[in-house]
Protein backbone atom coordinates (compact mmCIF):
# COMPACT_ATOMS: atom_id res chain seq x y z
CA UNK A 1 0.00 0.00 0.00
CA UNK A 2 1.74 3.16 -1.20
CA UNK A 3 -1.09 5.66 -1.63
CA UNK A 4 -2.03 7.11 1.74
CA UNK A 5 -5.23 8.68 3.00
CA UNK A 6 -4.53 11.73 5.14
CA UNK A 7 -6.63 13.79 7.54
CA UNK A 8 -5.22 17.25 8.27
CA UNK A 9 -6.73 19.69 10.75
CA UNK A 10 -6.26 23.42 10.27
CA UNK A 11 -5.59 22.86 6.57
CA UNK A 12 -6.65 26.32 5.41
CA UNK A 13 -3.41 28.15 6.21
CA UNK A 14 0.12 27.87 7.54
CA UNK A 15 1.66 24.44 7.98
CA UNK A 16 -1.69 22.75 7.40
CA UNK A 17 -2.13 24.30 3.95
CA UNK A 18 1.46 23.57 2.95
CA UNK A 19 1.21 19.93 4.02
CA UNK A 20 -2.18 19.59 2.31
CA UNK A 21 -0.81 20.87 -1.00
CA UNK A 22 2.19 18.55 -0.75
CA UNK A 23 -0.06 15.55 -0.05
CA UNK A 24 -2.18 16.24 -3.11
CA UNK A 25 0.88 16.91 -5.29
CA UNK A 26 2.25 13.51 -4.24
CA UNK A 27 -0.93 11.83 -5.50
CA UNK A 28 -2.22 10.84 -2.07
CA UNK A 29 -5.80 11.26 -0.86
CA UNK A 30 -6.71 14.02 1.56
CA UNK A 31 -9.46 14.82 4.03
CA UNK A 32 -8.81 18.51 4.68
CA UNK A 33 -10.58 20.21 7.56
CA UNK A 34 -10.89 23.75 8.87
CA UNK A 35 -13.36 25.74 10.92
CA UNK A 36 -14.86 27.08 7.69
CA UNK A 37 -15.00 24.78 4.68
CA UNK A 38 -14.94 27.77 2.31
CA UNK A 39 -11.41 28.58 3.51
CA UNK A 40 -10.25 25.32 1.93
CA UNK A 41 -10.99 26.44 -1.63
CA UNK A 42 -7.28 27.15 -2.10
CA UNK A 43 -6.79 23.38 -2.38
CA UNK A 44 -8.98 23.17 -5.49
CA UNK A 45 -11.14 20.14 -6.23
CA UNK A 46 -10.28 16.53 -6.92
CA UNK A 47 -11.70 13.06 -6.51
CA UNK A 48 -8.84 12.55 -4.07
CA UNK A 49 -9.88 15.52 -1.90
CA UNK A 50 -12.67 15.89 0.62
CA UNK A 51 -12.99 19.23 2.40
CA UNK A 52 -14.99 19.48 5.59
CA UNK A 53 -15.91 22.08 8.18
CA UNK A 54 -14.57 20.91 11.52
CA UNK A 55 -14.10 22.92 14.69
CA UNK A 56 -11.79 20.72 16.75
CA UNK A 57 -13.27 22.10 19.99
CA UNK A 58 -16.69 20.68 19.02
CA UNK A 59 -16.45 16.94 19.70
CA UNK A 60 -19.73 16.10 17.96
CA UNK A 61 -18.61 17.96 14.84
CA UNK A 62 -15.24 16.16 14.96
CA UNK A 63 -16.92 12.76 15.20
CA UNK A 64 -19.23 13.63 12.28
CA UNK A 65 -16.39 14.87 10.09
CA UNK A 66 -14.24 11.81 10.73
CA UNK A 67 -17.24 9.57 10.02
CA UNK A 68 -17.80 11.40 6.72
CA UNK A 69 -14.16 10.91 5.76
CA UNK A 70 -14.28 7.21 6.58
CA UNK A 71 -17.55 6.82 4.69
CA UNK A 72 -15.89 8.32 1.60
CA UNK A 73 -12.43 6.71 1.75
CA UNK A 74 -12.89 3.79 4.23
CA UNK A 75 -9.73 4.41 6.25
CA UNK A 76 -7.35 7.09 7.51
CA UNK A 77 -3.66 6.28 7.27
CA UNK A 78 -2.13 9.52 8.52
CA UNK A 79 -3.60 12.04 10.93
CA UNK A 80 -1.87 15.42 11.14
CA UNK A 81 -3.06 17.37 14.18
CA UNK A 82 -2.10 20.87 13.11
CA UNK A 83 -4.98 23.10 14.27
CA UNK A 84 -3.94 25.51 16.97
CA UNK A 85 -2.92 29.07 17.80
CA UNK A 86 -0.46 30.96 19.98
CA UNK A 87 -0.75 33.17 23.04
CA UNK A 88 1.94 35.72 23.85
CA UNK A 89 2.13 37.13 27.37
CA UNK A 90 3.49 36.56 30.84
CA UNK A 91 1.95 33.88 33.02
CA UNK A 92 0.54 36.51 35.38
CA UNK A 93 -0.82 38.51 32.45
CA UNK A 94 -2.78 35.54 31.08
CA UNK A 95 -6.44 35.55 32.12
CA UNK A 96 -8.34 32.36 32.89
CA UNK A 97 -10.46 32.95 29.76
CA UNK A 98 -7.36 33.27 27.56
CA UNK A 99 -5.78 30.16 29.06
CA UNK A 100 -8.96 28.09 28.77
CA UNK A 101 -9.45 29.17 25.15
CA UNK A 102 -6.01 28.06 23.97
CA UNK A 103 -6.27 24.75 25.86
CA UNK A 104 -9.66 24.04 24.25
CA UNK A 105 -8.05 24.14 20.81
CA UNK A 106 -4.42 23.10 21.27
CA UNK A 107 -4.98 20.26 23.75
CA UNK A 108 -8.63 19.27 24.12
CA UNK A 109 -9.26 19.72 20.39
CA UNK A 110 -6.29 17.53 19.54
CA UNK A 111 -7.63 14.86 21.88
CA UNK A 112 -11.09 15.08 20.29
CA UNK A 113 -9.60 14.27 16.88
CA UNK A 114 -7.38 11.47 18.19
CA UNK A 115 -10.33 9.79 19.92
CA UNK A 116 -12.38 10.03 16.72
CA UNK A 117 -9.69 8.57 14.43
CA UNK A 118 -8.17 5.83 16.58
CA UNK A 119 -11.03 3.28 16.41
CA UNK A 120 -10.55 2.97 12.64
CA UNK A 121 -6.76 2.79 12.94
CA UNK A 122 -7.06 0.10 15.60
CA UNK A 123 -9.44 -1.85 13.39
CA UNK A 124 -6.91 -1.79 10.54
CA UNK A 125 -3.92 -2.25 12.87
CA UNK A 126 -2.10 0.53 11.03
CA UNK A 127 -1.82 4.30 10.93
CA UNK A 128 0.36 7.22 11.92
CA UNK A 129 -0.63 10.08 14.22
CA UNK A 130 1.53 13.19 13.70
CA UNK A 131 1.01 15.87 16.34
CA UNK A 132 2.40 19.34 15.68
CA UNK A 133 4.20 20.71 18.72
CA UNK A 134 6.74 23.54 18.61
CA UNK A 135 10.19 24.66 19.61
CA UNK A 136 8.22 25.86 22.65
CA UNK A 137 7.15 22.30 23.37
CA UNK A 138 10.69 21.52 24.50
CA UNK A 139 11.84 24.85 25.96
CA UNK A 140 9.45 27.49 27.30
CA UNK A 141 10.89 31.03 27.17
CA UNK A 142 9.49 34.17 28.79
CA UNK A 143 6.25 35.26 27.17
CA UNK A 144 5.42 31.87 25.71
CA UNK A 145 4.67 30.04 28.96
CA UNK A 146 0.97 29.31 28.44
CA UNK A 147 1.37 28.48 24.75
CA UNK A 148 4.38 26.29 25.52
CA UNK A 149 2.45 24.51 28.26
CA UNK A 150 -0.11 23.40 25.65
CA UNK A 151 2.70 22.06 23.51
CA UNK A 152 4.32 20.38 26.53
CA UNK A 153 0.95 18.64 26.90
CA UNK A 154 1.05 17.56 23.26
CA UNK A 155 4.54 16.14 23.83
CA UNK A 156 3.38 14.12 26.84
CA UNK A 157 0.27 12.88 25.07
CA UNK A 158 2.33 11.76 22.08
CA UNK A 159 4.95 9.99 24.19
CA UNK A 160 2.24 7.95 25.91
CA UNK A 161 0.45 7.31 22.61
CA UNK A 162 3.70 5.98 21.17
CA UNK A 163 3.90 3.35 23.91
CA UNK A 164 0.17 2.54 23.84
CA UNK A 165 -0.12 2.21 20.07
CA UNK A 166 3.15 0.57 19.06
CA UNK A 167 1.88 -2.96 19.88
CA UNK A 168 -1.14 -2.26 17.65
CA UNK A 169 0.92 -1.35 14.59
CA UNK A 170 0.16 2.37 14.87
CA UNK A 171 2.87 5.04 15.00
CA UNK A 172 2.83 8.33 16.92
CA UNK A 173 5.23 11.21 16.29
CA UNK A 174 5.45 14.69 17.78
CA UNK A 175 6.93 17.28 15.38
CA UNK A 176 8.75 20.29 16.85
CA UNK A 177 9.08 23.09 14.29
CA UNK A 178 11.17 26.15 15.06
CA UNK A 179 10.34 29.56 13.61
CA UNK A 180 9.01 29.08 10.08
CA UNK A 181 7.94 31.80 7.68
CA UNK A 182 4.18 31.41 8.06
CA UNK A 183 1.50 33.74 9.41
CA UNK A 184 1.95 32.38 12.96
CA UNK A 185 3.12 35.77 14.25
CA UNK A 186 0.10 37.48 12.65
CA UNK A 187 -3.03 38.24 14.68
CA UNK A 188 -4.87 35.48 12.79
CA UNK A 189 -2.74 32.87 14.58
CA UNK A 190 -1.17 34.66 17.53
CA UNK A 191 -3.16 36.27 20.31
CA UNK A 192 -1.61 38.65 22.82
CA UNK A 193 -2.78 38.91 26.39
CA UNK A 194 -5.07 41.85 27.04
CA UNK A 195 -3.15 42.64 30.23
CA UNK A 196 0.45 43.88 29.99
CA UNK A 197 2.32 44.54 33.24
CA UNK A 198 5.23 47.04 33.14
CA UNK A 199 7.39 44.92 35.48
CA UNK A 200 7.75 42.35 32.66
CA UNK A 201 9.05 44.88 30.11
CA UNK A 202 12.60 43.49 30.23
CA UNK A 203 11.50 39.87 29.75
CA UNK A 204 8.13 39.44 28.08
CA UNK A 205 8.36 42.89 26.53
CA UNK A 206 11.49 41.86 24.65
CA UNK A 207 9.71 38.72 23.48
CA UNK A 208 6.88 40.88 22.10
CA UNK A 209 9.43 43.04 20.28
CA UNK A 210 11.14 39.92 18.92
CA UNK A 211 7.84 38.54 17.61
CA UNK A 212 6.96 41.81 15.91
CA UNK A 213 10.41 42.20 14.37
CA UNK A 214 10.68 38.64 13.05
CA UNK A 215 7.25 38.37 11.43
CA UNK A 216 7.85 36.92 7.95
CA UNK A 217 11.59 36.96 8.65
CA UNK A 218 11.69 33.50 10.23
CA UNK A 219 14.46 31.17 9.01
CA UNK A 220 12.31 28.08 8.34
CA UNK A 221 10.85 27.27 4.91
CA UNK A 222 7.25 25.95 5.22
CA UNK A 223 7.43 24.18 1.85
CA UNK A 224 10.44 22.20 3.05
CA UNK A 225 8.62 21.38 6.29
CA UNK A 226 5.73 19.93 4.26
CA UNK A 227 8.19 17.78 2.29
CA UNK A 228 9.70 16.59 5.58
CA UNK A 229 6.27 15.56 6.86
CA UNK A 230 5.71 13.45 3.74
CA UNK A 231 9.09 11.82 4.26
CA UNK A 232 8.20 11.18 7.90
CA UNK A 233 4.91 9.52 6.92
CA UNK A 234 6.74 7.28 4.43
CA UNK A 235 9.24 5.99 7.01
CA UNK A 236 9.04 2.34 8.02
CA UNK A 237 10.18 3.20 11.55
CA UNK A 238 9.22 6.83 12.20
CA UNK A 239 10.67 8.56 15.27
CA UNK A 240 8.77 9.48 18.39
CA UNK A 241 10.12 13.03 18.18
CA UNK A 242 11.12 15.01 15.07
CA UNK A 243 12.61 18.50 15.56
CA UNK A 244 12.58 20.65 12.42
CA UNK A 245 14.82 23.67 11.98
CA UNK A 246 18.30 24.57 13.16
CA UNK A 247 16.82 26.86 15.81
CA UNK A 248 14.93 23.94 17.36
CA UNK A 249 18.04 21.76 17.28
CA UNK A 250 19.99 24.49 19.08
CA UNK A 251 17.23 25.03 21.66
CA UNK A 252 17.17 21.30 22.43
CA UNK A 253 20.96 21.15 22.78
CA UNK A 254 21.01 24.22 25.05
CA UNK A 255 18.25 22.89 27.31
CA UNK A 256 19.83 19.44 27.57
CA UNK A 257 23.15 21.02 28.53
CA UNK A 258 21.45 23.23 31.14
CA UNK A 259 19.60 20.26 32.66
CA UNK A 260 22.81 18.21 32.84
CA UNK A 261 24.61 21.11 34.49
CA UNK A 262 21.91 21.54 37.13
CA UNK A 263 21.79 17.81 37.83
CA UNK A 264 25.55 17.78 38.39
CA UNK A 265 25.27 20.60 40.95
CA UNK A 266 22.27 19.17 42.80
CA UNK A 267 22.88 15.42 42.42
CA UNK A 268 23.81 14.85 46.07
CA UNK A 269 20.55 16.38 47.31
CA UNK A 270 18.57 14.57 44.63
CA UNK A 271 20.04 11.23 45.67
CA UNK A 272 19.51 11.88 49.38
CA UNK A 273 15.72 11.41 49.37
CA UNK A 274 15.50 7.60 49.02
CA UNK A 275 14.78 5.37 52.03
Amino acid sequence: MTDKIWLITGASRGFGAEIAKAVLAAGDTLIATARNQTDLQLLGSSEHLLTLSMDVTNEAQVQAAVAAGLDRFERIDVLVNNAGFGLLGAIEESSSEEVESIYRTNVFGLLNVIRAVLPSMRQHRSGHIINLSSIGGYRAPAGWGIYSSTKFAVEGITEALHDELSPLGIHATVVEPGYFRTDFLESSSLRKTTTQIPDYAETVGKTRDFAAGHNHQQPGNPTKLAAAILQLAAADKPPLRLPLGTDTLQAIADKNAYVEQEIAVWRTLAESTNY
